[in-house]
């Protein structure tokens, strides 16, 4: 399709989204930190091979920390010319200090998503993007290809509209979780309960909660609420999703009683 495109992440999230570009007709090649992952796709060895060449690189990564190194390993031998589209969730502060450590001519879209597994394979996340309107135009023929563009402003727009979002759906799950266990302090059957809050205002976060389709680990939802600070009650559900070492890996699914 005339645009080489380095892929580096591929973790959960990030193989799917990878074989979809692959799928597509994009020149890719694709690199993880454990090797091996690429299932048929053209790895690299290292970050800085993997984008050799590129015209667009796209970061599906864990965290900021997880984004400042992988970043340090390749930014340095971007081109004049390369677009680097962040999609990992790591908040706009992060995005705007690696946003000024590109080399001159070197755009960056943050596009972080919302969705999971399921939908990363269909290509129906929503992308949450935020840059340059040039930048823009550029990433968007590819990201369409992974979901629904959602342009939320300038750079960092999209990794703020994304802390925002997650934060909400985090937190309303937690809730969820919190008011099962009145109910069976109160000897409400947990399906009845279940029924009544997923027909009303809760209905959204009901569904989240019983999604089996969804692969959201506890730890990664802690991070992203770390990511919003907050106040009290974004707090108390972070440390609900920290109490528990044992369902870190886990689907944020599990915090809900009875539907780990």
């Amino acid at each position: 399709m005339g645009m080489k495109i380095a892929f580096l992440g591929l973790g959960r999230m990030g193989l799917p989204m990878a074989r979809r570009l692959a799928a597509a007709g994009y020149e890719l090649t694709v690199w993880n930190r454990s090797a091996g992952k690429g299932e048929g796709l053209v790895e690299a060895g290292t970050p800085a091979e993997a984008v050799e060449g590129a015209d667009l690189v796209v970061t599906m990564l864990s965290d900021p920390a997880a984004v400042a190194e992988v970043a340090g390993a390749f930014v340095p031998a971007l081109a004049p010319g390369v677009l680097w589209v962040d999609m990992s969730s790591i908040g706009p502060e992060a995005a705007a200090e690696l946003r000024a450590q590109l080399p001159y001519g070197v755009g960056m879209v943050d596009a972080p998503v919302l969705g999971s597994v399921g939908l990363a394979a269909r290509g129906e996340l929503t992308i949450c993007v935020g840059g340059e309107d040039a930048d823009l135009e550029r990433a968007q023929p590819v990201l369409e290809h992974l979901g629904t563009v959602r342009r939320c402003g300038g750079p960092g727009a999209g990794a703020a509209l994304k802390v925002v979002v997650i934060s909400g759906i985090v937190a309303s799950v937690t809730v969820v979780a919190e008011v099962l266990d009145v109910a069976q302090e109160l000897g409400v059957p947990q399906e009845l309960a279940l029924e009544v809050l997923g027909n009303g205002p809760l209905a959204g976060p009901v569904a989240r909660a019983r999604n089996k389709e969804s692969d959201f680990p506890v730890r990664l939802a802690a991070k992203d609420l770390g990511l919003a600070g907050g106040g009290p009650v974004l707090r108390a559900a972070r440390q609900v999703l920290l109490a528990d070492p044992a369902i870190a890996d886990l689907d944020l699914a599990s915090v809900v009683t009875g539907l780990r």
